[in-house]
């Protein structure tokens, strides 16, 4: 009985130690995985304006999105606000696409700026990476009848780092993934 509790203390153990193994991000890494992560953030900026602008053919905009889930996390959620309601509702990314692509508006118009980290890469237990971007979003929406409505949202989104690995031409090459959690509204004001 003491054997198998001796195994099975070690089998947990080297259990524990390869399921949580990935390497520390030395800087240098880290400051490619920064312009990576912030990269990224840009490109949904611009596919969030494409989607949203009503010049953009159907098809165009259908293609843009699946672009734009590609730099998600499984599961992730964006927050909308409005001026109109306090309560912030959360849709899965892809919804909020489409709700986005449907809106009733003649014209829109959105616009992300001052893009920034405001949290520096944490390591998880679980061995991920994890770090906040905060945008500002300008969001014009008019119709032809005299309706406009903007507001500015700043917004922070989850960033997870962690390591993955390819074969390419029957080798194992290891990299550094960057994929986009969760986007949460933090403030959402006039103009």
């Amino acid at each position: 009985m003491k054997n198998i509790k001796i195994f099975l203390s070690v089998a947990l153990a080297v259990i524990s130690t390869v399921a949580f193994a990935q390497p520390e991000i030395s800087p240098e890494r880290k400051q490619a995985i920064d312009s990576l992560a912030l990269e990224k953030v840009k490109d949904l900026g611009k596919y969030i304006s494409i989607i949203g602008n009503k010049e953009t053919p159907f098809s165009e905009a259908n293609r843009v999105i699946e672009r734009a889930l590609e730099l998600f996390a499984p599961g992730s959620q964006m927050g909308v606000s409005s001026l109109n309601r306090k309560e912030i509702k959360y849709y899965g990314i892809r919804e909020y696409l489409q709700r986005l692509m449907a809106l009733n508006y003649d014209r829109v118009n959105i616009e992300w700026f001052n893009v920034q980290y405001i949290s520096d890469l944490v390591r998880q237990p679980d061995g991920r990476y994890v770090g906040v971007i905060t945008i500002y979003q300008r969001f014009v929406g008019e119709s032809d009848d005299g309706l406009k409505y903007v507001d500015t949202t700043k917004k922070d989104i989850t960033v997870y780092v962690e390591r993955k690995q390819t074969q390419i031409h029957g080798r194992l090459i290891g990299f550094w993934d960057v994929l986009l959690g969760d986007i949460r509204v933090t403030e959402t004001k006039p103009g």
